[in-house]
Order: C-alpha cells, then sequence, then structure tokens
C-alpha cells in the first residue's frame, strides 16, 4: 500500500517538473524573441547616423561618418518639414485660404529655426536690381513668404555704393540659409549703375536677375512725388522734366526721366548676362494680378507655387494689394507708408509729351525682352 502512494507521488511530482521546465522555456523564448526584434529595429532606425566619440577613435572610414552627423541631422530636420509640407498640398484642397496662409506662415516659422541652427551666409543667387519705384519693395515683401527663400530686407547698395568693402563683408550681411534656399537682395539702383553689370558678373555669372518695370511716365512721377515729400523747395516737375518745353526738348540729364529709358541701360547687361537670367515684373500687372505676376517669378526662380490668390487682397485706400494676415497676426502685410502715396497732379500736356518722348525707347525695350507691357 505505501509503496503504490510513493509510486503515485513519484509520477505526479515528474509531470510537474516536466510542465513547469516546458513552461520556463516557453516564457524565456518568447522574452528573446521580443527582445530580438526591439535590438534590430533600433539598429535599424540609428544605422549610419552614430557619430564616434572623438576624431581620432579610427580611420577615415570612422572620420567620414563624423563629418556627416550634422548634413545627417540637417537632412532629418528637412525631411520631417517635406513630409509636413506634402500632407499640407492634400490638406490645402479643403481648407479656407486664410488657414492655408497661416499654414505656410507656420512652415516658414519651422523652416526659419532649422535654419537658424543649420544654415550658412552664402552670397546670393538672385538680385532685384530695380527698378526704383516700379514696385520693387512689393516683390521682394511677396517673395519673402515662400518657405525656400531668405532675403534680405534692407538695400545694402553693394554693388554701385560699397563695393569697396568686398564680398566678405557683403555676404556677412545675408539671412543663414540651407543649400535648398534661395538667398535674395534686392537694391533697385543697380539697374542704372554702369559698373553693376560687370561687378555682380564677376560674384556670379548665374545669379538670376528680377526687373519691375512701370510705365516710364507714370514712374517719374512717383519718383517727383517721392522727392517733394522730402524737399518741398524743389523747383516743379514740368521744370525739371523739360529743357525747353515748347520745343519739347526733355532733359535726359534728370535721374528720374533718365531711369525710364529701360533699353539703354538693358543693354549694359546684355553685355554681361543672358536674356534668360533676367526676369521683367510689370509694375501693373503686379497691382492688378499680384497672384499671376508673382507666379511667374516663382517660375523664373525655379521655385514651386506656392505664392498665390489666397495670400493676396486689395487695399482701396493704398490702391495696391496687400497680403492676407495670417493666425498668429491681428494685421494684415501691408508695405509702409511711403508705399501708395497720392500722385502730384501733372498737366495733361506734359504727361502726353513725354509718353511721346519714351515711345521710340518702349518699342525698342518691348522687341528686345519680348514683351509688350502696353504703355502706349
Amino acid at each position: 500500500m505505501a509503496h503504490r502512494f510513493l509510486s503515485s507521488t513519484n509520477r505526479f511530482s515528474a509531470r510537474f517538473a516536466f510542465i513547469f521546465t516546458v513552461s520556463l522555456s516557453c516564457t524565456y523564448l518568447c522574452y528573446s524573441i521580443i527582445f530580438c526584434r526591439s535590438t534590430i529595429m533600433t539598429n535599424r532606425g540609428y544605422e549610419g547616423r552614430r557619430c564616434p566619440p572623438s576624431k581620432n577613435a579610427g580611420g577615415k572610414k570612422l572620420l567620414g561618418n563624423s563629418d556627416n552627423c550634422a548634413s545627417l541631422e540637417v537632412r532629418s530636420a528637412l525631411d520631417e518639414t517635406a513630409a509636413q509640407r506634402g500632407s499640407s498640398d492634400l490638406r490645402d484642397q479643403t481648407k479656407a485660404p486664410a488657414t492655408s496662409g497661416s499654414h505656410w506662415t507656420d512652415m516658414k516659422l519651422r523652416n526659419m529655426s532649422v535654419v537658424q541652427k543649420y544654415g550658412n551666409k552664402k552670397l546670393p543667387n538672385a538680385l532685384i536690381v530695380g527698378v526704383k519705384k516700379g514696385g520693387t519693395r512689393a516683390v521682394l515683401e511677396f517673395i519673402r513668404i515662400h518657405p525656400d527663400v531668405r532675403a534680405l530686407g534692407t538695400e545694402p547698395h553693394f554693388f554701385d555704393r560699397n563695393y569697396d568693402r568686398g564680398l566678405d563683408w557683403y555676404r556677412g550681411l545675408m539671412p543663414r540659409t540651407l543649400d535648398s534656399q534661395i538667398t535674395l537682395e534686392k537694391t533697385p539702383s543697380y539697374f542704372v549703375t554702369r559698373e553693376a553689370p560687370r561687378r555682380i558678373s564677376s560674384m556670379s555669372h548665374e545669379t538670376k536677375l528680377i526687373v519691375v518695370v512701370r510705365n516710364p511716365v507714370t514712374r517719374a512721377i512717383s519718383d517727383y512725388t517721392q522727392t517733394l515729400s522730402k524737399k518741398p523747395d524743389i523747383p516743379t516737375f514740368e521744370e525739371l522734366a523739360f529743357k525747353n518745353r515748347s520745343l519739347g526738348l526733355v532733359d535726359t540729364s534728370w535721374n528720374a526721366i533718365r531711369i525710364g529709358m529701360y533699353i539703354l541701360h538693358l543693354e549694359n547687361w546684355l553685355q554681361y548676362f543672358r536674356l534668360s537670367q533676367m526676369h521683367f515684373v510689370s509694375g501693373e500687372r503686379l497691382i492688378t494680378d499680384p497672384a499671376g505676376e508673382m507666379g511667374r517669378v516663382q517660375d523664373f526662380l525655379g521655385l514651386k507655387r506656392i505664392i498665390t490668390d489666397k495670400h493676396f487682397y486689395f487695399n482701396r485706400t493704398k490702391g495696391f494689394p496687400c497680403l492676407k494676415k495670417p493666425e498668429s497676426s491681428s494685421q494684415p502685410r501691408c508695405l509702409g507708408k511711403s508705399k501708395g502715396r497720392t500722385h502730384v497732379q501733372i498737366d495733361q500736356e506734359v504727361i502726353e509729351q513725354l509718353q511721346e518722348f519714351y515711345r521710340p525707347f518702349n518699342i525698342k525695350f518691348y522687341e528686345t525682352v519680348g514683351q509688350d507691357f502696353k504703355w502706349d
């Protein structure tokens, strides 16, 4: 009886030991699989992104990896931004214009934070070279909302007044940009500065040039109006514009008149740059169709068309378009008080005489650039 009881107890113990061993083995196997999978995924996620603790820690291969560490961080940040931009294209189809505009403002701010951390100061890829009172400030402010453009806000006047300071000084003025971004500056007086084309060409033969042009008679009146606001004692417009009004002799030595003889200045630029490197913006169409004109500017610069109708509204008080306010701001973005001022009233006969004077210059300009600006 005792023997039978012991035999039964031994069988129970053996079964218990077997079941316990199998359970423990399965548990160990599961943990091993989970740990192994986690390790593999972690290694894949960080493969190629590890930097050595010291530049002297290994051979050329390790040094090569360390040189790429910063660029990998930049690429990662840009990939995240690109992914956000790609998904935004789908969202834009259902969002209201103001919301979409706010989205791109947010994208611009995020890009700027990446640029400040990883960007470099570079010489400009593109310049707005003219013309004064043509609409250059509007083009600059409009194009600056593009996330792939960084622009200098002030006019450096490097190629006309400060050239002796050197390219390092000029580069130091520029905003930080990434390799994928365009650096831009504007100085309208470059277009009428004889030395500017040669100097810019010496900096880079591939520089893209933007010229904002406007009816030369209207431009001259606007120029005079601006000067009069600063110097109220200057002679009248008619006195400055003509050597002899009764004979119709226009004074081409007056800068306000000479600037509008666009073809004379363009011929100087074409000695150093191909016409395909120059883009001419219509100052009139910039007011009536800002999205269309800025679309063509974006095409010329090789940018995606991000600036569209949804970014603009027409300010009837100023008489020109303004940028719609982003949700983060309480005010829309309009040009300053000096822009859109009421022009001095000029006798119609004077205007007609100047139109006749400019007509041959305008026609030759149209033929050269392949555009009819319809100023006549």
